[in-house]
């Protein structure tokens, strides 16, 4: 990511109106949040690497939805 747009990805992240992809896996359960980005186009240009790094752990399912929202920390989530 180009840390030049981090302002602008931060006030579209705290506006709400930053793309977020939400992955959920399980075995293990978990939730990974990919973002914040400006523009859906960019987002759906560096999801497959993203997706192929958790696919490359094995889990057990995964799913993915593409997402306008505000999001912050953790962008990990592990559940029980």
């Amino acid at each position: 990511m180009n840390p030049l747009l981090w302002p602008v990805r931060s006030c579209a992240n705290g506006l709400g109106l930053a793309w977020w992809a939400r992955v959920e896996t399980h075995s293990p359960d978990a939730v990974y949040w990919f973002g914040p980005f400006v523009r859906r186009g960019t987002l759906d240009s560096h999801l497959p690497a993203f997706l192929a790094d958790i696919q490359a752990e094995s889990p057990g399912s995964l799913e993915h939805r593409v997402l306008r929202t505000r999001r912050g920390e953790p962008l990990t989530e592990f559940g029980g």
